[in-house]
């Protein structure tokens, strides 16, 4: 998928509503929310990964208590922009949740997302074991706030 498919999915979405960004990875998956005007995107959480069935189960919570109109998941590409083996498990994860769950999921381009969240805590100077504790919500929100970067900057829609 190219990043003009990124952009064109994320064009379809309601033009204001909170959206709320995944971050999935093979033990946890980093949880952020935007406010409602869809200015900032906000770590909220880190779901630890046991069975789809209790992950999928934990996301319909936080989605009830923070209601959204669409999720952004982010796709782990390899650095070529292909998909590898972890591109294809975040669709079938995709896959399963919309059997679950209404809104639409959207896929955004996470490829460096976590490296970079982890420069920036480094940088910061926190512990190994605080990094560990906050890096997949911020990495969630990171690509979050990717995804309302991009949104906000499309030209407003032409009167009809």
């Amino acid at each position: 998928m190219s990043s003009t498919d990124f952009h064109t999915a994320l064009k379809l979405l309601p033009r204001s509503g909170r959206l709320v960004g995944l971050d999935l990875g093979t033990k946890t998956i980093g949880v952020a929310v935007s406010d409602q005007l869809r200015m900032t995107a906000t770590p909220l959480q880190t779901i630890r990964r046991t069975k789809f069935n209790a992950d999928a189960t934990a996301l319909e919570t936080i989605l009830g208590n923070n209601p959204a109109v669409a999720i952004v998941l982010g796709l782990p590409l390899n650095m070529d922009g292909t998909e590898g083996p972890r591109a294809q498990s975040t669709r079938a994860f995709a896959r399963n949740l919309s059997g679950r769950i209404s809104l639409p999921i959207v896929f955004w381009d996470e490829r460096l997302s976590t490296s970079a969240v982890t420069r920036t805590l480094i940088e910061a100077d926190l512990s190994r074991a605080r990094r560990a504790q906050v890096v997949d919500k911020l990495a969630a929100s990171f690509i979050l706030q990717g995804a309302l970067d991009f949104l906000r900057n499309q030209p407003a829609p032409k009167p009809g």
